[in-house]
């Protein structure tokens, strides 16, 4: 694959994606796969994701209502999109690279508030506007491409200042140095028997209406599209024939880039903006997503959370179990369970005995908890391989003291303030704090890992930098106790006050860790923490192979004899 080489000093060039018709259509994924086909023609490109709520961010939303919050190393509480980015651009994100309606306005007031406007009546435009447009030339430095997208639908009021800006930019700095890619939905309607372009055809005259003439049209559909109905589009749409590409919908996310290749929307951008580059060579590209689709074998891995309804909440540990996948050649069956399920010892270990390995992701508060350390114990007690993050970790310190140290009231000071053995507590930085958003334990923070431990060998470094996103930490005062009960500290900060990893040496694989290594993964780079879970769950799952068998012939036997 093509590694971008440092920017040159010409200006960047712009991208514009917007969405229409419906939410949820996939604007991320179209925007990180044609910044994977811009890296991959040598280019320097970064992304920029625009949310049109109040929030300042997402970082105090409901993950049933937005998803994950992916955590940038600078500490960012970002969009999940800018997981996408990440993986697909592989490069780092910041704080610039997500930016809300509610940030721009707190700006602009506290900019009101200093006197900067000199008395002038501050307004949407051009004053909102313009702190819009601040923030997409914030990015320009050190890049060839910035691709910027607009959060929510076309015709919503809360885009609309983020619309005219955008619309203002491409005004400033050119025609030639801007592109306006435009995604929307061509619905099959079943009665009819046919595709319908009239939903396209609205959102683009709604765009018109403000000013934005889409250069590229990306429409979404769960079929191909004819030439025909290409040629409708383009003509009803003012946009080029070979302007309107189709993008269907596809087995993994890792195709997208691959789908929009072959019908030339890269090469198509680059004409438009005058871009110099290699062609792309998407040998590699093309073995992961073959990886993903045909695996040699598939693994089971149950996932135990808190929010497993909504799957977008654990969006990067998905994304990095399929790498670890991709790392082994192995399909990830990924089964969302919800901890409440886990109601007691017998029960956890029943259902737990369905799968290959048990991962335990992170969370807040106090409901599903029991039941995780419920499926902890059930994997620790049969040798199925686990991996516990964040809150996953917190869950086997508890288990592990209450059934293996014989501390029965453990708990998290955060699920038991009163507890007698609050074997996790809040962090000391954390005692006074009142505020939620934006104060937790946040970003990128260095970890050393204790030689000769399972974790060294899977790094393979003595010191790592992971990303975080927590209050609480396990309790110093029991760290001499789980030691002496067989439990390794893995992982620590680098001046030993904060358990960073755990692990158990006598188990085929247990190991969790504070931070969120999902949040490093990329599928052209997968975690070694995931790419060694899932290597640790397929041989589990080939022990199994053998007994089963076993079992099915003695069955035959049994069923022959009678």
């Amino acid at each position: 694959m093509a590694t971008a080489p440092a920017a040159s000093t010409k200006s960047a060039k712009f991208i514009f994606v917007t969405g229409g018709v419906v939410s949820s259509l996939g604007k991320g994924i179209a925007a990180a796969s044609i910044g994977r086909l811009l890296v991959e023609r040598g280019l320097r490109v970064t992304v920029l994701k625009f949310d049109p709520y109040i929030n300042v961010d997402p970082g105090t939303m409901s993950p049933f209502q937005h998803g994950e919050v992916f955590v940038t190393d600078d500490g960012a509480e970002t969009d999940l999109d800018l997981g996408h980015y990440e993986r697909f651009i592989d490069r780092p994100l910041s704080q610039q690279n997500n930016v809300t309606t509610g940030r721009i306005y707190s700006n602009v007031i506290t900019k009101e508030r200093r006197g900067d406007f000199l008395g002038a009546t501050v307004q949407v435009i051009p004053h909102i506007t313009d702190e819009i447009k601040a923030a997409i030339r914030r990015l320009a430095p050190e890049n060839d491409v910035v691709i910027v997208e607009i959060g929510g639908t076309v015709g919503d009021i809360e885009s609309l200042p983020f619309l005219e800006a955008i619309r203002q930019f491409r005004h400033d700095i050119g025609r030639e140095n801007a592109v306006f890619i435009h995604l929307t939905l061509v619905p099959y309607i079943a009665a009819a028997g046919e595709v319908k372009t009239k939903p396209t055809q609205h959102s683009v005259r709604e765009l018109m209406q403000i000013g934005i003439q889409p250069d590229v049209l990306i429409c979404r559909t769960d079929r191909p599209l004819t030439e025909d109905v290409k040629r409708k589009i383009a003509l009803f749409c003012n946009v080029e024939f070979g302007a309107v590409v189709e993008s269907r919908d596809v087995s993994t996310i890792y195709q997208i880039p691959l789908s929009l290749h072959e019908q030339g929307l890269d090469s198509l951008i680059c004409r438009r903006l005058g871009l110099a580059g290699t062609d792309p060579d998407l040998t590699d590209w093309r073995a992961l997503v073959e990886r993903v689709v045909d695996p040699a074998e598939r693994v089971r891995i149950a996932v135990v959370g808190k929010y497993t309804d909504y799957a977008d909440s654990y969006k990067s540990v998905q994304e990095a179990l399929i790498h670890g996948g991709i790392a082994n050649d192995v399909g990830v069956e990924i089964v969302w369970t919800s901890s409440d399920l886990f109601t007691d010892a017998a029960t956890a270990r029943k259902m737990l005995g369905q799968f290959d390995g048990l991962l335990v992701p992170g969370g807040f508060g106090v409901r599903g908890v029991e039941g995780m350390v419920e499926a902890v114990r059930a994997a620790r007690e049969s040798g199925t391989p686990f991996f516990g993050i964040c809150l996953g970790m917190q869950a086997a310190i508890i288990e592990f003291a209450r059934n293996v140290c014989g501390l029965d009231d453990s708990n998290s000071s955060e699920f038991a303030p009163e507890c007698s053995n609050p074997v996790v507590s809040l962090m000391e930085s954390q005692q006074h704090v009142t505020d939620m958003g934006g104060t937790m334990r946040l970003g990128a923070y260095p970890c050393r890992i204790r030689p000769g431990t399972r974790v060294a060998e899977i790094y393979g470094t003595p010191e790592i930098s992971e990303r975080h996103r927590h209050r609480y930490e396990v309790s110093n005062q029991y760290r001499e106790l789980f030691q002496k009960q067989g439990m390794r500290l893995a992982g620590l900060s680098p001046d030993d006050s904060l358990v960073e990893m755990i692990e158990l040496p006598d188990h085929p694989y247990y190991v969790a860790c504070q931070f969120h290594p999902e949040l490093k993964s990329r599928p052209t780079r997968p975690h070694p923490l995931f790419a060694a879970f899932v290597a640790a769950s397929t041989a589990a799952r080939r022990r199994k192979a053998p007994a089963a068998v076993a079992g099915a012939v003695a069955a035959s036997a049994l069923a022959e004899t009678g």
